[in-house]
């Protein structure tokens, strides 16, 4: 009955356990994967990383299909070389923002689906945070703005110190509302740090999930989607079989359970491998 899945990936199958299932999943879940997809179901990781940050776990896994990448702004099988869709930032939105975030002393880089970039003067701990988080270095220019000028953004992150910091930098974005789209995501190995996702407009997890079904030619009836967080729902909720991970938010887990009994299911926490008491419930194993 699944013919596919959307499956998020930190605080699903990444953890905080370095070594155990941080950079890269459990070495039981990169099995229960590659053996899934060897039945013929397509599994596409759903994240707002870029597609080099998750190449290894595509390649142990050999998910040879779509991902969805850049928060939805990069559809891309990197196994096969092929990118189905790349929504690009409109240039001037893209310099506006980035100029208010540094003239706001935030910690901002940006994105192009091949590299991504920060600038010189603010190279600090949570550079190298997100060096374990995305397993490569970013280049570093003088100036970020300039730079903007002659890229092809998919996506800006300005990194919030906290909670609190996240309301901020929020609070910023509202004069770009109608022109970009907000949203934020957490690492667990990153906390507190929250991380925005600047995208074009429209341009979300949901719209990649959207793609990858069309591209497909599979029905969201035969799709299990799974997640942590209450933004994960926007895809989930296309999907109508759902998982939530143990660790997950109240507020997801309550919304998954909307599917009605025997098309939900919540499992153990990510240090528990309980993506794989979803994949057994629903029985992709």
């Amino acid at each position: 009955m699944i013919k596919g899945i959307i499956l998020d990936i930190d605080g699903v199958i990444i953890g905080q356990k370095i070594g155990f299932n941080s950079p890269t999943p459990h070495s039981d879940v990169i099995k229960a994967l590659r053996e899934i997809r060897s039945k013929g179901i397509f599994i596409s990781l759903c994240t707002a990383k870029p597609h080099f940050s998750i190449y290894d776990i595509i390649k142990l896994a050999k998910l040879d299909n779509l991902h969805i990448t850049d928060g939805g702004s990069v559809i891309v099988d990197p196994i096969n070389s092929v990118i189905v869709k790349k929504f690009v930032i409109e240039k001037q939105a893209a310099e506006e923002v980035i100029k208010t975030y540094l003239e706001n002393e935030v910690y901002t880089e940006f994105y192009t689906g091949e590299n991504y970039f920060i600038q010189k003067n603010q190279h600090s701990e949570i550079t190298k945070k997100h060096l374990h988080i995305l397993q490569r270095n970013p280049i570093e220019v003088d100036s970020l703005v300039k730079e903007s000028v002659s890229s092809e953004i998919t996506k800006i992150m300005p990194i919030a110190k906290d909670e609190e910091d996240k309301k901020r930098l929020t609070e910023l974005f509202k004069p770009f509302k109608n022109k970009l789209t907000l949203h934020w995501g957490i690492h667990p190995v990153a906390l507190p740090l929250q991380f925005g996702i600047i995208t074009a407009p429209g341009i979300s997890k949901k719209q990649g999930a959207i793609e990858i079904a069309k591209y497909y030619k599979v029905s969201f009836e035969n799709i299990l989607g799974v997640g942590d967080s209450t933004s994960d729902w926007e895809f989930i909720q296309l999907c109508s079989f759902a998982g939530a991970i143990g660790n997950a938010s109240k507020e997801l887990k309550e919304l998954v359970s909307q599917k009605g009994q025997g098309r939900f299911f919540v499992g153990e926490t990510v240090d528990e491998n309980g993506i794989l008491d979803i994949f057994s419930f629903f029985k992709v194993l």
